[in-house]
């Protein structure tokens, strides 16, 4: 892949600060670097704490879309609803809030295991969450929908995960418990626990693949390890699509479901994602020679409803938003752009990051 010059993309380079619903991740205020090409926009957005190394791989993730574009524009992708780790008892009204945003979204992805809470504000937020479909659709459709994911961030503890998924599991549909506990011991620990109780919720792995400097060899240790039941992956953190796409060719063979996720990216930035989602439902429709199909996961890509204001519309449509590039709104750009001092402390960051790339 052909580099873009540092100073030309410094050229390209706006800086944005948008405001999120609520906090997630501890991130009121979301900064992104968007990159205008001449055929796309791309997005440059690394978390504020990576350093230069782990941010390259944010950088390649970009260049690769400004130099190869979008293969599958206009695929209609499922995606699941995200409920950040509200204080149910403080605000009974935050779960119907936040559902608004993504209409027709049956399966949910919950925080769980915020620090400062316990596994008992874990399943109130659960509850909350099916008491809020039960009253939309209806008390008999409580019973599988929505479907629940739980995603603690490698938060909880072997014996703490064992007991709120089983609590959850007996109480209606569960899909997956994603990085319930930090290493791969514990969640090798925490699947083998849930078959010997015959609880059927699967285990995702998020953290153990994705801050791994070889995401790949990584996805091999933990399968390897029986430690997971699905891989969740971020294009971003992978360094770029082609990155994910060869990561799920090795997830399929190895009988492991894979769900594309976001890095709470803008508008601009989930359009990687979404077009890494198009290409892997694509594969799967069609099938392949050997007959490895694992089915399509709904993608958490929908985290722009999570935004106060993001730069451009992906409309979420019967629970689906359709894959390609958008172009950001001028006045989104001029409104949120970021202090002068934030726009430089990103310049910098670019420039050390890029220096990997060499």
């Amino acid at each position: 892949m052909t580099l873009v010059d540092l100073d030309e993309l410094k050229r390209r380079a706006h800086v944005v600060a948008l405001p999120l619903r609520v906090p997630f991740r501890g991130v009121t205020v979301r900064e992104a670097m968007l990159f205008e090409g001449p055929d796309v926009w791309t997005e440059w957005a690394p978390f504020v704490e990576y350093g230069p190394q782990e941010a390259s791989r944010w950088l390649r993730s970009s260049l690769f879309i400004d130099a190869h574009g979008f293969s599958s524009p206009g695929v209609p992708v499922e995606v699941n609803a995200t409920i950040p780790a509200v204080d149910v008892a403080r605000d009974p009204g935050a779960v119907g809030r936040l559902m608004e945003q993504y209409p027709g979204c049956t399966t949910v992805k919950v925080k769980v295991a915020e620090k400062g809470q316990g596994v008992e504000d874990d399943l109130a937020r659960v509850r909350a969450v099916r008491a809020w479909f039960a009253e939309n659709y209806g008390g008999a459709a409580a019973t599988d929908t929505p479907k629940i994911r739980m995603d603690a961030n490698g938060g909880w503890s072997v014996e703490d995960a064992l007991r709120v998924i089983e609590v959850v599991a007996k109480e209606g549909a569960c899909d997956y418990a994603e990085q319930p506990c930090a290493t791969v011991e514990e969640l090798a620990a925490v699947r083998m626990g849930l078959m010997r109780r015959g609880i059927f919720v699967r285990v995702a792995a998020d953290e153990s693949i994705r801050k791994s400097a070889d995401p790949l060899a990584a996805v091999r240790e933990v399968v390897d390890a029986n430690a997971c039941d699905v891989a969740v992956v971020k294009v971003p953190p992978l360094g770029g699509v082609d990155r994910l796409l060869e990561i799920a060719d090795d997830v399929a063979r190895r009988g492991v479901a894979l769900t594309v996720s976001s890095a709470l990216d803008t508008a601009v930035g989930v359009g990687a994602g979404l077009e890494a989602a198009a290409c892997l439902r694509r594969e799967i429709e069609c099938g392949d020679d050997e007959g490895v199909v694992v089915p399509a996961q709904a993608a958490g890509l929908a985290t722009g409803s999570l935004f106060e204001v993001d730069v451009a519309r992906r409309p979420i449509v019967d629970g689906c938003i359709v894959s390609g590039p958008v172009v950001p709104d001028r006045e989104v750009l001029e409104r949120w752009t970021a202090p002068a001092e934030r726009r430089e402390w990103w310049l910098r960051r670019l420039e050390a990051a890029y220096q990997y790339l060499l």
